[in-house]
């Protein structure tokens, strides 16, 4: 009985201290093994990455978000190979995608698409400066970009960076790896919460729709990882993007029957109103034109 009291108390303490504002404990960083040399990476502050080592150096997609994150993705990777990390590639700009590159190694080469550098030097949303315009941040960020296509070569190993187009951002890449068949899209899907379009970056959920679509008649990728999401297949990313296509089409009933932004977002589950104020913003300057 005594026991079952101490058990009690603690969870007691445990939830009164996170009621009152102390963080829970990060989940460790982990290393999903998706191929001999391809790991999809979870855990820690920040989305997921991924970690692909090639016959001379590794190549790292996206950087979690602080120190000890990136502490534990490298030590991880020592743990697989002793090569040396020559590549991080940000999928986009978020700041769980990015904050941590200050903690890699300034030999490494910073690889973004071109849109993606430029939102790097965005003001924040309180209109102050870009951290990233200092001189101490400046050797993380991207010094290589692309605009539609590039290729890197790990000796003989290809990986292939891809822009489709405007999507969550204007400025994001899907990594692939041909031989695994497997593509890294950061936050280009979101399969168990609403699609997060920044409009505030240039996205846009019609061009959205379109730029998935592209990627599958593309690539021939058969299984895709994302930020925030489990991976999956085909098969789900065609379901995501008809799930886009319905709820656009909702929208756009709303609209033209004279709905308000309010109205419109109350037919809508809460979760889902942040994506359906986007899409109503969407047609509505579309109809402005």
């Amino acid at each position: 009985m005594k026991n079952v009291r101490l058990i009690i108390t603690l969870v007691a303490l445990l939830s009164a201290s996170h009621a009152f504002g102390q963080p829970r404990p990060t989940a460790p960083v982990e290393f999903q093994r998706l191929s001999d040399r391809l790991f999809q990476i979870t855990g820690g502050r920040g989305a997921h990455g991924g970690v692909y080592i090639g016959d001379n150096g590794v190549l790292v997609i996206d950087a979690k978000m602080d120190e000890e994150s990136v502490r534990q993705v490298t030590a991880g990777i020592a743990k697989l190979t002793d090569k040396p990390t020559r590549y991080l590639v940000s999928t986009h700009s978020d700041g769980d995608h990015i904050a941590g590159n200050r903690y890699f190694s300034k030999a490494t080469t910073f690889v973004a698409h071109e849109n993606c550098r430029r939102d790097f030097f965005r003001p924040g949303r309180d209109g102050g400066p870009s951290p990233w315009s200092t001189p101490e941040l400046a050797p993380f960020v991207p010094s290589v970009t692309f605009r539609n296509k590039m290729d890197l070569y790990l000796g003989s190993k290809k990986v292939e960076l891809w822009h489709f187009g405007v999507g969550h951002t204007t400025g994001d890449t899907v990594v692939y790896f041909p031989e695994e068949r497997i593509a890294f899209l950061g936050d280009q899907i979101f399969l168990t919460r609403a699609q997060l379009i920044h409009a505030h970056k240039g996205g846009n959920s019609f061009e959205h729709v379109k730029t998935l679509s592209r990627m599958l008649v593309t690539i021939e990728a058969e299984r895709f990882c994302s930020g925030h999401s489990d991976i999956t297949d085909r098969a789900g990313v065609k379901r995501h993007i008809e799930q886009m296509k319905e709820r656009q089409a909702t929208v756009r009933a709303l609209v033209e029957e004279g709905k308000s932004l309010e109205e419109t977002q109350q037919q809508f589950d809460e979760s889902q109103r942040r994506l359906t104020g986007t899409i109503y913003e969407e047609i509505s300057a579309e109809r402005d034109r």
